[in-house]
């Protein structure tokens, strides 16, 4: 993507103005070539010639130029969507380094710095050097404020407040994350029963019906971010503890999550296998973790957002996310971050002897392989 484009620009106006090339090069001074080269785009006009073609176009340098320092939404998916596939592939160096260059070139496109930050805490876990994760928090942080300070969009900023938080967590510094986030839960105002009245008032039933699915949806996918810590906190607690858990399962297989979203039920049953282990009852450990390695290593991808029998008028709110309906790591990082998380997990340290967590680990090992 070009930020200057004052090659278009150049040819748009010689046309409109109905001149040649030759024409144009003699008011300016300068040779045909010159014109030619500026207009495909090979060169750029001497900085001090910019005035008189503004002049002569009758128009300002910046429309002139044409600079356009913002990406739009369908070139920052792409763009996300490729960095996320170079984390998988390539040296996680070089490829921070590109993404430090992207950066700089849009430093006020607030909806790709936004991204960006994101994009490094998505990866966080492929630093292999420990001294440089707080270093790579830093630079996420850095572009969340940014965006908190800078950008006159409040749904940017909330997501950016939200990230900053979350960072300062990362960073062992949860004072600050109450702080950003007031100490308080805000009564929940939800739009879209207002936007559901709103639709069906004027006619349009399947808008009211799409907007209150998209709602149900998303606070599905809300509660099951909720009941992993939540089950962790009540861990101490056995019968609360299976309460909860009995509870999420039962929602769980009214919205068939193990389909309609199996990323957060993996999540459910990793927390259930870590609370297990707390109370000592391995086995009831081991069976979570058979279900984790059930899901994930099935017939889940590649893994994406998308609806079903139920929700099935979803399309149109997934197209308009930042990402799409694409997850925000790369498929192979995935699914190596599902391996790892229990193999390398120093809570299931307890399970290593057992013939069933092995059997289980060699499962999650294989389908790090790639795409079956």
């Amino acid at each position: 993507m070009k930020e200057i484009n004052i090659n278009k620009v150049l040819v748009k106006k010689r046309k409109e103005k109905g001149i040649t090339q030759d024409q144009l090069a003699n008011y300016i001074g300068i040779s045909k070539a010159s014109v030619s080269k500026w207009e495909t785009g090979q060169s750029y006009p001497d900085v001090t010639l910019l005035p008189q073609l503004a002049a002569y176009f009758n128009i300002s340098i910046d429309e002139l130029m044409d600079y356009q320092p913002q990406m739009a939404k369908e070139d920052i998916r792409k763009l996300y969507r490729r960095l996320s596939a170079d984390f998988a592939s390539k040296p996680f160096d070089a490829v921070m380094d590109n993404c430090r260059q992207i950066i700089k070139k849009y430093y006020s496109c607030f909806p790709l710095l936004l991204q960006m930050g994101i994009l490094m805490v998505n990866h966080l876990e492929l630093v292999k050097d420990p001294q440089k994760s707080p270093l790579l928090i830093g630079e996420a942080m850095a572009l969340f404020i940014r965006v908190r300070e800078e950008s006159d969009d409040v749904s940017l900023i909330r997501q950016a407040l939200y990230m900053e938080a979350l960072c300062s967590l990362a960073s062992g510094d949860p004072n600050t994350a109450l702080e950003l986030l007031d100490r308080t839960v805000a009564p929940a105002l939800p739009p879209e029963s207002i936007l559901a009245s709103a639709y069906q008032m004027t006619g349009r039933v399947e808008d009211a019906k799409a907007v209150l699915q998209v709602g149900i949806y998303q606070n599905i996918v809300v509660l099951f971010n909720f009941f992993p810590a939540y089950l962790m906190l009540c861990a101490g607690n056995p019968a609360k503890f299976g309460e909860v858990l009995r509870r999420a399962f039962v929602v769980s297989e009214a919205f068939d999550m193990r389909r309609l979203h199996p990323a957060v039920l993996a999540g459910l049953y990793i927390s259930a296998a870590q609370g297990y282990i707390t109370q000592s009852n391995h086995d009831r450990a081991l069976d979570m973790l058979q279900q984790y390695a059930q899901i994930v290593t099935g017939d889940i991808y590649p893994l994406t957002l998308h609806g079903d029998a139920f929700f099935d008028l979803l399309d149109g709110w997934l197209d308009e996310l930042d990402l799409g309906s694409g997850l925000p790591r790369d498929e192979k990082t995935i699914r190596k971050s599902m391996a790892d998380v229990i193999v390398q997990n120093p809570a299931f340290s307890a399970l290593a002897g057992d013939h069933r967590f092995k059997d289980i680990a060699l499962k999650l090992q294989s389908n790090k392989g790639g795409v079956k």
